[in-house]
């Protein structure tokens, strides 16, 4: 039995409770299709990744992107950093269709590796979101119920760590 890399990688638990997904996610960063759990490195994670959400016809979307793991793993005092979040992403568009209410900053991991998920949302209806006041400490399960969002529909991730990493750790 193949477990679901979402659980494995923490992303359910840490972020967002057990779902069942009921769309497809795309993240694109150039002409690299990521998949769940890819390593990439802040040089290729620098520009805005093309999204894409299939789902249920005449659907708008939400996507929220955190790092669980700011500032590093070993201390995430900082859980979740929002790095981006896009509303009204119509059904099958790109998320330049979107309204973005938290512009794309990009993944600059200082210590360790880390997670960046990308959590998608159905929405019930359009609405006005408003962006919070501040991108540390973010926590998508609270943003999602203010919002009266559904259930995750679909979700990734990456792990990224700084340029010149060699994975493991240094000793002394």
């Amino acid at each position: 039995m193949q477990r679901d890399p979402l659980i494995v990688g923490n992303i359910v638990g840490d972020i967002v409770d057990y779902f069942d997904a009921s769309a497809r996610l795309r993240v694109l960063y150039g002409n690299r299709e990521i998949t769940v759990g890819s390593e990439l490195r802040p040089s290729h994670v620098a520009s805005q990744p093309m999204v894409q959400i299939t789902g249920l016809s005449r659907s708008f979307y939400t996507l929220v992107m955190v790092d669980p793991d700011a500032p590093s793993p070993s201390d995430p005092s900082e859980r979740e950093y929002l790095h981006w979040l896009v509303t009204d992403i119509p059904e099958g568009g790109d998320v330049s269709r979107g309204t973005e209410v938290v512009a794309y900053e990009s993944p600059q991991p200082t210590a360790g590796i880390h997670r960046f998920a990308f959590v998608v949302f159905r929405q019930t209806v359009q609405q006005i979101i408003y962006a919070p006041g501040w991108r540390a400490n973010f926590n998508t399960r609270d943003f999602a119920a203010f919002y009266s969002l559904d259930a995750p529909a679909a979700a990734a991730y990456i792990n990224c760590q700084r340029e010149g990493s060699c994975g493991g750790r240094r000793y002394r």
